[in-house]
């Protein structure tokens, strides 16, 4: 009899769990060109990166979609690897020579944003743009 008791309620909690995950679709625009790759991670809002994704660039453009999510607050950072090393690379002054960038596109003075500033709430499945920043 529990055993009936506990199919019933956790068929009725399924379709309750499957409304409350999200697809999150991140569009990054106007690459450079279509050489080497794109990697991106995003992490939850403890800064804990929940996934590393590398994508493909065609058409000066790379699309990730990073679905069964839950609701809450996200940020990704990408950087457009153009010689495939898999590594941001850098001049010797420390500026980077490949395309990066961050949710929420902040502005950047002196160094990167704060992990803060790149925070956005997913609530509904939902597409981000972004185009990267190239010295």
């Amino acid at each position: 009899m529990k055993y009936i008791l506990f199919l019933s309620l956790f068929c009725y909690f399924i379709p309750l769990v499957s409304i409350a995950q999200v697809t999150l679709t991140i569009e990054i625009e106007e690459l450079r060109n279509n050489n080497g790759q794109l990697h991106l991670e995003l992490s939850n809002e403890n800064e804990e990166r929940l996934v590393a994704i590398t994508g493909a660039i065609s058409e000066n453009r790379c699309v990730i979609v990073i679905e069964n999510l839950e609701p809450g607050m996200y940020a990704f950072r990408y950087f457009h690897d153009e010689n495939m090393n898999d590594k941001l690379d850098t001049n010797w002054l420390g500026i980077p020579k490949e395309g990066f960038g961050f949710s929420n596109e902040p502005r950047m003075t002196f160094g990167l944003p704060s992990f803060e500033k790149t925070l956005f709430e997913l609530i509904n499945s939902e597409v981000k743009t972004s185009k990267p920043k190239y010295f």
